[in-house]
């Protein structure tokens, strides 16, 4: 074997990982089917024999050794592409390894080139793919800019290694907040779970294995400097820090907040909870566009059904509704205090049965029980209007695991 030869597997043995061995292995065959190309007349009556200590190549056709100046040339060129080739593949195998241990941890890259359906992100040895769908509505990346995504998965492809990032993905706060928080990268503090709508709120619920340490304060910072750091890594989502509790009911109460609940009861079995609110609490327990109950049911793992204290209301229990008037409401599709607040009392009093003078009497009585503190016409309407909207968050979610609510 030539000087350079043997330079160049001890460097790559050295630089690439490659054992010897294994390269002179793979240029053992491949040199065996150069014997076979050159002189395809003679069969398979090869043989090829390297000597492990002085690597010395010998080939061998029934028993003689091959001297001739065409095989020369081409078992040159077929040991220089067995090497480049194993160069190759052991550079694409060292960052398929690399990668694949970071598949749930966060990267850093640079934006490499913008397309379509992704942005391609350069790491050095390989390059990152952040598809559309992975990326947050308040993303806004340019040629050049720093990247920061969590690897959510790791393959080989024929062009090489393929690492898919996300942005989305809750786990990418939690992580944000392992190496903002050193209380949390300690073990000390633990996200115990974490839900998440990309681009608009995020929830976590942390704990603390230490009675001195306070999880909420540790991961809001002093002056809440942390939790802006990873506010302002995320483009302004907003994040609410929940204290976990064992108790189902005070888990409720602090994922609801700022929400004030009036009662909670637990259906363990099932794991759904009914929470009753005070009516001008119940745009808050909601949230817009039911997100704030949405994730609140998604982190716990429960469904949560909120219901205003108009709506446990019966329709008698309210001046001027009888039997007969209760029967006429419900034929008119009137079955809640919340419905008879959706209308005038000039539109009730067009019901059978139903009068002005009694029409204005049963609209006051509802108005005086949904909100004895306040019976200003704006807060009912803000109320009502919470309550469908819970509505229609329930009918999307009617279904569904726990897990999936909302997604």
């Amino acid at each position: 074997m030539s000087q350079d030869l043997l330079a160049s597997l001890e460097y790559i043995e050295k630089e690439k990982g490659i054992s010897k061995e294994v390269l002179l292995e793979a240029l053992r065959h491949a040199l065996l089917s150069a014997c076979r190309k050159t002189f395809p007349e003679k069969g398979d009556v090869f043989e090829v024999q390297i000597d492990p200590r002085t690597y010395r190549i010998l080939v061998l056709s029934e028993g003689k050794e091959v001297v001739d100046p065409r095989f020369g040339r081409i078992a040159a060129q077929t040991a220089k592409q067995v090497i480049v080739q194993k160069i190759r593949e052991a550079e694409r195998d060292a960052v398929f390894t690399e990668y694949s241990h970071k598949q749930g941890d966060i990267v850093s890259g640079s934006v490499h080139r913008i397309e379509s359906k992704a942005i391609v992100v350069d790491f050095g040895k390989t390059e990152g793919i952040l598809p559309a769908r992975e990326q947050s509505p308040l993303d806004s990346f340019k040629q050049g800019h720093i990247v920061r995504a969590l690897v959510t998965e790791v393959k080989k492809t024929s062009k090489g290694t393929e690492v898919i990032l996300s942005r989305t993905h809750p786990d990418l706060v939690t992580k944000f907040f392992e190496m903002e928080v050193p209380e949390i990268h300690d073990g000390v503090v633990r996200i115990k779970a974490a839900a998440r709508e990309a681009g608009s709120r995020t929830k976590i619920a942390v704990t603390s294995s230490d009675d001195k340490i306070d999880c909420v304060g540790s991961c809001v910072g002093v002056r809440g400097q942390r939790v802006k750091n990873i506010v302002r890594e995320l483009g302004g989502e907003k994040i609410d820090i929940i204290r976990h509790s064992d108790d189902v009911e005070t888990y409720i109460r602090n994922a609801m907040a700022p929400a004030e609940l009036k009662s909670i009861k637990l259906d363990p079995e099932k794991q759904s909870a009914e929470i009753l609110v005070e009516d001008e609490q119940l745009s808050l327990a909601i949230g817009k566009k039911g997100q704030n109950v949405r994730l609140a049911s998604k982190m716990i793992g429960w469904n949560l059904d909120v219901r205003s204290v108009s709506q446990k209301i019966s329709l008698q229990s309210l001046d001027g509704v009888g039997e007969k008037t209760e029967a006429a409401l419900k034929e008119a599709g009137i079955r809640t205090v919340r419905d008879i607040l959706k209308m005038t009392p000039e539109d009730l009093a067009k019901l059978p049965g139903v009068g002005v003078k009694t029409a204005e009497k049963i609209f006051a009585a509802a108005q005086k029980a949904v909100a004895p503190k306040n019976t200003e016409q704006k807060v009912l309407t803000e109320a009502v209007v919470a309550e469908d909207v819970l509505e229609e968050t329930a009918s999307e979610t009617a279904g569904k695991d726990p897990e999936n609510a909302g997604s």
